[in-house]
């Protein structure tokens, strides 16, 4: 470990170029955060499948990629149009019915038993194997080649980055997000009003599920995909909500970015097969401390 510190002080333009390719994959796990918190905010709801979400929109990019010579990049629209489909189906078979539950241990049991289904239908669909869609985008040099960052993360970037802000403005200006808000700010009387309660959790609920998708389909892109990893990213968006709070869009893409860089250098310093555990280990400190911060605020009230 000592010699891979070693080696970016020596190298800032090495620290430099970890730093930057974890920015920018930081807006597709923003992007996916924001999702979750969206279903987590309207509905109540911790979608422990967030992760198998992305890894199914993923796969069907990947296979619309190789079976039918669609360019990934042009299978994202598809991939959302797929996910959403799937979002409101699964709202009607499943979600519909933990809505209202008081144990949110439920909620998270089900979702759970849900994640677990889709690793192993994919596992039989696709196969385990580990898989990407490369769209040969090339690479941009930066100062004198010193520093390399490949095309596909900066257009996942923008696409990351549009997607969110295009949602954002939906959400705050438009008459559906309008419908969205009064929501989950009051259920009651958000339905006194005349708003169709049911019909809002389920497009709530398939708009996460499709910008899953989209991030699935950036992730295969950049990365490689496998049944089983979907776990990793419900654990990074988690997380990223965790940190930022709900309904803070500008500190989810902070968190996102930020999160995702921290994991580069770390994962670089300790060993890529530890970087998963770096996400983990984060997760239980923000826990632990909001749970002292909490404990010490309501000792201060008594």
């Amino acid at each position: 470990m000592i010699t891979y510190l070693n080696i970016l002080i020596d190298s800032p333009e090495f620290l430099a170029q970890l730093i930057i390719n974890g920015l920018l994959v930081g807006a597709i796990f923003a992007l996916i955060a924001y999702g979750l918190a969206l279903a987590w905010g309207v509905m109540d709801i911790i979608n422990f499948a967030q992760g198998e979400f992305v890894i199914f929109g993923g796969y069907i990019t990947y296979t619309l990629f190789y079976q039918f010579g669609i360019h990934p990049i042009l299978t994202i629209p598809i991939v959302a149009l797929v996910l959403y489909a799937l979002g409101l189906i699964i709202y009607k078979t499943i979600i519909s019915r933990l809505l209202g539950q008081k144990d949110i241990f439920i909620t998270i049991l089900a979702t759970f038993g849900l994640a677990i289904l889709m690793q192993q239908l994919m596992q039989a669909i696709f196969g385990p194997d580990v898989v990407t869609a490369d769209p040969r985008l090339g690479m941009l040099k930066l100062f004198d080649g010193s520093i390399l960052i490949s095309n596909i993360q900066i257009v996942s970037f923008i696409i990351a980055i549009s997607v969110g802000i295009l949602l954002f403005v939906v959400m705050k200006y438009s008459r559906f997000g309008q419908t969205i808000r009064a929501t989950a700010q009051n259920p009651r009387a958000a339905g006194i009003l005349g708003i169709d309660i049911d019909k809002v959790y389920a497009n709530t609920f398939a708009i996460n599920t499709a910008l899953c998708g989209i991030g699935g389909s950036l992730v295969v892109m950049v990365w490689t995909i496998h049944p089983f990893i979907g776990l990793v990213y419900t654990f990074r968006s988690f997380m990223i909500v965790i940190l930022a709070g709900l309904g803070n869009f500008m500190g989810i893409i902070y968190s996102g970015m930020g999160i995702s860089a921290l994991e580069n250098v770390t994962g670089f310093v300790i060993g890529a097969e530890f970087q998963a555990a770096v996400i983990f280990c984060l997760l239980v400190i923000i826990l632990v401390t909001r749970s002292i911060r909490a404990r010490r605020k309501r000792q201060y009230l008594e």
